[in-house]
């Protein structure tokens, strides 16, 4: 089992920055890839970006490149999204995933097993 808990949400005006957190317990040892995805209302869940727990090797979604930075420590066993130059369209519930088994498309929310609650983040213009 992997628990997951996002944090750093907030309300922010257009342009401004965010850092979200994932703090992870549990058999983190066998995470493969984590990942934020984001859900705005009325839409389905889109992915934002992931990261390779053991290379840090990152994917964005078009959406988001040059903008957003994700990053891990593994020591803290935390993920971190670093949002930078906000957009109103940027407003949604982001979650953060685990994908313990490997495999399949990062961008794919069927790739990940575990899942955090959530934190919203809106931005208003």
């Amino acid at each position: 089992q992997v628990q997951l808990v996002e944090s750093g949400g907030g309300l922010v005006q257009a342009g401004d920055s965010l850092r979200l957190s994932c703090a992870s317990s549990g058999r983190t040892f066998s995470t493969y890839t984590m990942g934020w995805f984001r859900q705005a209302p009325g839409k389905e869940r889109e992915f934002v970006a992931a990261i390779s727990w053991s290379d840090s090797n990152a994917d964005y979604a078009d959406s988001v490149k040059g903008r957003f930075t994700i990053s891990r420590d593994i020591a803290k066993g935390t993920m971190y999204l670093q949002m930078n130059s906000l957009k109103p369209e940027d407003t949604a519930v982001y979650y953060c995933a685990a994908d313990t088994y490997g495999g399949g498309s990062s961008w794919s929310i069927y790739e990940y097993d575990y899942w955090g609650q959530g934190t919203q983040v809106t931005v208003s213009s």
